[in-house]
C-alpha cells in the first residue's frame, strides 16, 4: 500500500485534471472545512496585550525558563535592560551590582542610558553578565548592537538573551522606536557569531502550534496544559534562546 504522504504530491501534480483535487480533499485529516475553531474563528484576537490581562504570557513561561537554566550563569556585576526583574529573581545571591539600561531618559530604574549601537560612554569590560530578553526586535542595525554587547562585556562573560519567533507586534514599542524583526535559531545563531565565537554560542528553541496559536491569540499560559507549554517543534519557534560567552583573555 502506498503512504499518503508519497500519494499526495503526485495527486497535486494531477489537481489540473479535476479529479487528483478531489481525491487531496477526501484523504486530507480533518477533511477541509471540518475543522473545529471554536472561539478562535475570529478576526480579533481574544487579547491584544500578549495575555498579561489574563495571565502570565506564553512566551514569559519559555523566556523564565531559559533565565533559570543559565541562572548560574548570572554573578558579578550584571546589567539588564529596562528594569533589574530577572537579575533579582535568578541571580541567587552571585550578582554584586546591578546596572540597569535604557534607550532614552526617562526611565527611574535606569543607571545608563544609552543606544546600545552607538555606546562608546559604556567603559569596555563592564559586565560579566548582560540579561537581554526580547530586545533585539526593536533595534534596527543588530550587528553595531552586538558588537557593544561584546565589548562590554569582561572576558568569560556572557549574553543571555531571548529572541521573538512567532509573535504579534508591539504596538507600544512600535510607535515608541520600532519593531523591527522577528528571528528563527538560524538567524540568532549568525547574529551572533559576528561578534561571538560560533563555539562560545549555544541555543535553544521554545514553541509548538499550540502555543504559537494561543500567544497570537493573546491566551495565556493558564489557558493551556502544562504539557501543551512543555512540547517543542522546532518548525514552530515562540522564543529563541541565545547564550553566547565572550573569549576568555589570551594575552
Amino acid at each position: 500500500m502506498i503512504s499518503k504522504p508519497f500519494i499526495r504530491p503526485l495527486l497535486r501534480r494531477a489537481a489540473g485534471f479535476g479529479l487528483g483535487e478531489y481525491v487531496l480533499r477526501v484523504m486530507t485529516e480533518p477533511p477541509i472545512g471540518s475543522v473545529d475553531w471554536a472561539t478562535l474563528r475570529r478576526p480579533i484576537p481574544v487579547s491584544r496585550w500578549f495575555g498579561y490581562d489574563r495571565g502570565k504570557p506564553v512566551d514569559r513561561v519559555f523566556i523564565e525558563d531559559y533565565l533559570e537554566r543559565n541562572a548560574p550563569r548570572i554573578q558579578g556585576a550584571v546589567l539588564e535592560i529596562a528594569e533589574d526583574t530577572y537579575t533579582k529573581r535568578f541571580g541567587n545571591g552571585k550578582v554584586t551590582s546591578i546596572d540597569v539600561l535604557h534607550a532614552v531618559p526617562g526611565n527611574p530604574c535606569a543607571t545608563i542610558v544609552a543606544d546600545l549601537t552607538d555606546a562608546p560612554h559604556i567603559a569596555d569590560e563592564s559586565f560579566d553578565c548582560i540579561i537581554f530578553t526580547q530586545t533585539m526586535q526593536m533595534i534596527y542595525d543588530l550587528p553595531a548592537a552586538v558588537q557593544t554587547l561584546h565589548r562590554i562585556l569582561k572576558p568569560g562573560g556572557c549574553v543571555i538573551a531571548t529572541l521573538p519567533g512567532i509573535t504579534q507586534i508591539s504596538r507600544i514599542d512600535m510607535e515608541k522606536w520600532g519593531d523591527f524583526w522577528r528571528f528563527t535559531s538560524a538567524s540568532g545563531q549568525r547574529i551572533f557569531e559576528e561578534a561571538f565565537s560560533k563555539e562560545n554560542i549555544s541555543l535553544d528553541t521554545y514553541g509548538n502550534i499550540v502555543a504559537a496559536v494561543a500567544l497570537l491569540h493573546g491566551l495565556a499560559s493558564e489557558d493551556l496544559k502544562e504539557d501543551e507549554l512543555k512540547i517543542r517543534d522546532p518548525d514552530y519557534q515562540v522564543v529563541i534562546g541565545v547564550c553566547a560567552t565572550k573569549s576568555l583573555s589570551t594575552s
